[in-house]
Order: C-alpha cells, then structure tokens, then sequence
C-alpha cells in the first residue's frame, strides 16, 4: 500500500467499486482483475471521445463557448495530450505533462489522427504493463482516465450547444 499513498483515494475507491459491480455483474464467474478494468475502461473513454471527434463536423471544431474556453479541436488535443503522458509514465520514463500545442494540428483530420495515434500508443504501453504491477500502483492510467472522463462531459456540452445529439444519445439501430 506504501506505493499507492500519491494516488487519490477517490481513485482506489472508484476502481475498487467498479472491480466489485463487474465482479458481481458477471455472476459466479470469475472477477474482473485491476488490470483487465482499467484496460476495459481505459478504451472505454477514449473510443468515447474518438467517436465524437470523428463525428463532429469540421466547420465547427473552432466553436467555443465563451472566448476564453478551448475550441472543440483544442479538447481533443489536450485530451490526447493526457494519453501521451500516460503512454510515457506507462512506460516508465520521467515525463512531466506537455501539452501538445494544438496550433500544430489545424485540421480535423489532423486532430482525429492525433488522437487515433495517441490511444494507440497509450493503448499499446498499457497492454504491456503486467497486470500483477496494479497491485502496486495504478500507474497514470486512472488519473489520465478521469481527466478523459470530465473532458468528455464537456464535449457532450459542445454539441447541445450546436444542436447536435452527441453520437452516445442517439436512438441505437435494433
């Protein structure tokens, strides 16, 4: 537990929840490790948002609600910029949190790719992590998780702003 004193005990908590609720979810089979939750809900969130940057119209990924807050584009770039790190400390290296600067990603198709390219990376390092290392330390994969998350619900904002039905809200063929 010494390993786990710098990760929010709202995080240990959360994963702790969420280990027991799929547990439970899945009967008497067996229960969900640390390892296989933060992967499943890691994708999660960012095939969540992926959807939303592949799906929100070009013309309007400059929108911003209030001049002071980042566009549309600019939330997917920092969005990728929390997998970047993660992908780094996943991987061991002494990285602080860089910003990606989204001047350097003017168009949507070049958003979408970085972050396409940022989940794969992130993606890719979390797999290789070995899952009996969860039970040391959570790594930057819930924080960067819950970064994702409230970035997420910020964007589902973006869209009712433009009258748009975020992709998630939309009646689901049968």
């Amino acid at each position: 537990m010494q390993l786990l004193r710098n990760v929010p005990s709202r995080w240990i908590c959360a994963l702790s929840c969420a280990t027991v609720a799929c547990a439970l979810a899945r009967g008497q089979g067996n229960p969900v490790s640390p390892a296989q939750e933060i992967n499943k809900n890691f994708d999660y969130v960012n095939q969540k948002v992926l959807a939303m940057a592949e799906d929100f119209p070009a013309d309007k990924y400059g929108y911003r609600p209030k001049p002071e807050m980042r566009s549309f584009g600019e939330v997917i770039v920092h969005i990728a910029s929390g997998n970047v790190y993660a992908a780094k400390a996943g991987r061991g290296e002494k990285v602080d949190w860089d910003e990606l600067d989204p001047k350097n990603y003017r168009t949507k198709a070049e958003i979408v790719a970085l972050f396409q390219k940022s989940v794969t990376d992130a993606d890719t390092t979390l797999k290789a992590v070995p899952a009996e290392s969860f039970a040391k330390s959570l790594g930057p994969w819930v924080g960067v998780m819950e970064h994702s998350a409230e970035h997420y619900g910020l964007l589902v904002a973006y869209y009712r702003l433009n009258g748009i039905v975020p992709p998630d809200s939309r009646p689901k063929g049968k």
